[in-house]
């Protein structure tokens, strides 16, 4: 086995003492490498602000390199002549090896994005769960016969589509190296990924066990480096097959076009402007614990964040006063405290939810609940303390685009009708929930509203790797977890065969 990415990824500490040059985390055809001009991007912990290591700045040599990689193992008997069975094995022992890695991999996960240590164990039990799952699957995509007409016999099969590429965020490192790469190694094909610079510990750590347990040369790559750059080449290599992004509307417009110069299709992931509809016959309580889950999980850094809270007027004031009394008790803090939430990722990101809340704030809206941040939190650390504003009006910028950080949107409406409308008035589509008991109005609701996935009387119920996800109008197009993603991850192949 080659050197390990970062020296020894399996002892990465918060204190690296390493030559810049030597830092290799760069993953091609079963080699760990450096930059070929040593250039280097420095992480830092984003709860205190401590440098925790160094990444190599990927160029398009590197992502040209990854995709030849890629390609020879497509074609190679290692990798290209497995078996679906066989590459359902080798998914779980991976799967298997996560499991006994938990703690490890949480760590790394928890120090990289600033996120609870509780949080990042259960992002580790997630991706194990995705490798779990699509080893499962791979000897399950099945084929069909066509009846057609006498003397022919038409089948049609699912074929690999050759090299994908995957360009994952920040916020759930090593669940979306499952949500991406599991079904596209299930189905045959060959993958290169790319991992934000902000947070790509836990991908370096599952690629090396991933070569641990068997994984051939080439069939998984990784390339680290900035999205301008190595993000850019992947995108538009004329001979990636697939393209899969999940991050900004903006960014996914710039993917989709660089890879539409060579015909190659793109699964976006671009999130949203979720809504939880709160009517006055819902469990007020169990829909206020949902409610504030949903907006501070992650510090709010989730594309299906519930970031707008609609509430029947009736019960508008009441429902606020238990929105105020669970925020006065939210916990922040470094990861080790295993707080309800942690910082923001980096300071850009930061001073972006800032500005929302100071505009806020300036506009005249009022502060239904704030929770302060406590006094011993680390100077440097990139906290922001979670508040929900309300009433918000439609077409406030705070109910129509997305924060990405624990401030929430709260608005009333009169009827149904109204509900709809204002779930609805939005440019996004991802996810949206009901809180009511009436039978009836969960099924028309679930019927208008315009989302990729629906809740009933809950709200994102654990992840859901059966279950799958994608979005609506800017949210995206394309659905990955389930076997929905079987399907996007490869072709299917008519054969038509006259025998008389």
């Amino acid at each position: 086995m080659s050197s390990s990415p970062l020296g020894n990824v399996s002892s990465i500490g918060m204190n690296i003492d390493q030559p810049l040059a030597n830092v290799k985390t760069i993953f091609v055809g079963g080699s760990w490498r450096a930059a070929p001009d040593g250039a280097v991007l420095p992480m830092h912990a984003p709860a205190d602000g401590r440098l925790i290591g160094h990444i190599s700045r990927g160029t398009a040599a590197d992502v040209d390199a990854a995709v030849t990689a890629a390609q020879a193992a497509l074609d190679s008997p290692a990798w290209g002549g497995l078996s679906a069975v066989q590459r359902g094995r080798l998914l779980m022992a991976l799967s298997r090896r996560v499991q006994e890695e938990v703690e490890r991999l949480a760590w790394l996960e928890a120090h990289d994005t600033g996120k609870p240590i509780g949080l990042a164990r259960g992002d580790m039990q997630v991706l194990a769960r995705y490798l779990e799952f699509y080893a499962g699957a791979a000897d399950k995509v099945h084929g069909e016969v066509i009846p057609f007409e006498p003397g022919y016999t038409v089948t049609v099969s699912r074929e690999p589509l050759g090299v994908t590429a995957h360009i994952i965020p920040w916020n759930y490192p090593a669940q979306m190296f499952g949500r991406s790469l599991a079904p596209a190694l299930a189905m045959g094909n060959a993958v290169v990924l790319k991992p934000s610079e902000d947070a790509c510990m836990s991908c370096l750590a599952v690629a090396e066990l991933a070569q641990e347990v068997g994984f051939p040369p080439g069939a998984i790559n990784l390339v680290t480096g900035l999205g301008a750059e190595a993000g850019a080449a992947l995108s538009a290599h004329p001979d990636v097959r697939l393209v899969t992004f999940t991050g900004s509307s903006e960014v996914g417009a710039l993917v989709q076009a660089a890879a539409a110069r060579h015909h190659v299709p793109v699964t976006l992931e671009l999130g949203g402007k979720s809504p939880q509809i709160v009517f006055a016959d819902a469990d007020l309580e169990r829909a206020a614990d949902a409610v504030v889950r949903g907006i501070v999980q992650n510090a709010g850094q989730t594309c299906s964040a519930g970031s707008r809270v609609l509430v029947e007027r009736s019960v508008f004031a009441a429902f606020a006063e238990r929105l105020a009394s669970r925020f006065a008790a939210v916990r922040l803090g470094t990861p080790e405290a295993n707080a309800d939430l942690g910082p923001l990722i980096n300071a850009s990101q930061r001073e972006r939810v800032e500005r929302f809340v100071a505009q806020a704030r300036a506009d005249g809206i009022a502060v239904i609940a704030e929770t302060p941040l406590p006094d011993d939190l680390p100077p440097q650390g990139l906290f922001v303390a979670p508040v929900v504003f309300g009433p918000v009006h439609a077409r406030h910028p705070l109910a129509r685009e997305e924060v990405f950080g624990p401030v929430l949107c709260a608005m009333p409406f009169e009827d149904e009708l109204d509900a709809i409308r204002l779930a609805n008035d939005t440019d996004f589509g991802l996810v949206a929930a009901v809180w009511t008991r009436d039978g009836d109005r969960q099924a028309r609701l679930a019927r208008r509203i315009q989302s990729g996935q629906f809740f009933i009387n809950c709200y994102g119920a654990g992840g859901g790797v059966e279950l799958p996800f994608g979005g609506v109008k800017r949210s995206g197009h394309g659905r990955e977890k389930g076997m929905a993603a079987l399907e996007e991850m490869s072709v299917t192949k008519t054969v038509v065969h006259f025998h008389g």
